[in-house]
């Protein structure tokens, strides 16, 4: 890795290894583990901030168009895609997870805490770090899966502007941060497979 910059990005098995773990817990657990799974498929799906993520409300997310309504670092609002997966984990979370931990604190914050309040940042660090711990063995947080997000979409051919724009970065500079990874990955695939490498 080129840039100290980045933190590490995790490969696209791992992630998905981290969001079955999530879905499996969701099967068998109750509305915590619902919600927790809806969480980590919108982080990986959106590429949406953890600060963003808490302060989502019940009405920014439109799920006959699955995009997110998000307010992003000074006060910018952009409209998000997500797919089927995270679409699935929302409905059960909507379904059954989030009445059952609704109350008076709740207000139309998205993303519950356990009782009733609105999900915190902190919250969300420590949901990421348990469920991604039992599967993959570095450190995983809310930030490496939008710096995942954003690679693995730069590496199946996304262009840079729509990245940007996901992200919510006010320069394209940021963005380009990602390409190094990248690139980093294609120098060292080249090398191993070019045979005048």
């Amino acid at each position: 890795r080129s840039s100290g910059a980045l933190p590490g990005v995790l490969a696209a098995g791992a992630v998905a290894q981290v969001l079955a773990a999530a879905e499996e817990a969701a099967e068998e657990g109750g509305p915590v583990a619902l919600r927790d799974a809806a969480a980590l498929e919108l982080l990986y799906a959106t590429g949406v901030r953890v600060g963003e993520l808490v302060g989502l409300d019940v009405d920014d997310v439109d799920r006959s168009r699955w995009t997110v309504r998000v307010m992003g670092k000074g006060a910018k609002e952009r409209v998000v895609p997500f797919g089927a997966p995270a679409d699935a984990a929302l409905g059960r979370w909507l379904g059954r997870g989030r009445p059952a931990l609704a109350g008076p604190r709740s207000g139309p914050a998205l993303l519950l805490g356990a009782r009733g309040g609105r999900l915190d940042q902190r919250a969300v660090r420590g949901v990421v770090e348990r469920i991604s711990g039992k599967v993959v063995s570095r450190h995983v947080t809310p930030h490496t899966l939008r710096h995942s997000a954003a690679t693995h979409l730069l590496d199946g051919g996304a262009d840079l502007r729509s990245v940007q724009e996901l992200l919510g970065h006010a320069s394209l500079a940021t963005t380009q941060l990602y390409t190094h990874v990248s690139v980093e990955r294609l120098r060292s695939s080249y090398h191993q497979a070019h045979p005048r490498a």
